[in-house]
């Protein structure tokens, strides 16, 4: 492998972030859909029923289905590598509201069972924002501007 074939440190760096985004995702939403299943329809806000006219468990069951799917997708699908980064952002722009109303309820959650841990879940959420934007975004060429 000549130097200028050899994969850049960052493009390496963050190749190894979106395979870890795509397990944390994949784990999250099998989760979803089996031991922590119950966990999670505890934490859905009652509002969120009522905007989506479905039940508590329909709602833990399709966030479920979309983490294995984004999942899925962020391994799958380089091509679309891009496209699906803004996806998993906008998923995780549309899940808080529902971390700060278990943050304020108080209530339980697998891997949130008191209030430190669901503050910093909170504090951790524009961290996730920013990891799936920044592990999917075109790498540049040295000189090169980035795809658009």
């Amino acid at each position: 492998m000549t130097a200028r074939s050899a994969p850049r440190p960052d493009s390496v760096l963050k190749a190894a972030s979106r395979v870890l985004l795509a397990t944390l995702l994949l784990v999250a939403g099998i989760s979803h859909l089996t031991w922590g299943r119950r966990g999670y329809r505890i934490v859905v806000p009652d509002w969120a029923t009522e905007l989506l006219r479905t039940d508590k468990d329909a709602i833990v069951v399709a966030s479920g289905a979309v983490e294995l799917m984004l999942g899925g997708a962020l391994l799958a699908l380089p091509r679309e590598r891009r496209r699906i980064g803004w996806i998993v952002a906008g998923f995780f722009v549309a899940v808080f509201p529902g971390n700060v109303h278990q943050w304020r309820t108080g209530r339980d959650a697998p891997l949130m069972r008191t209030d430190r841990a669901r503050f910093i879940r909170l504090l951790l959420q524009p961290l996730l924002v920013a990891w799936a934007l920044w592990s999917t975004w075109p790498e540049r060429a040295p000189g090169s501007k980035v795809q658009r």
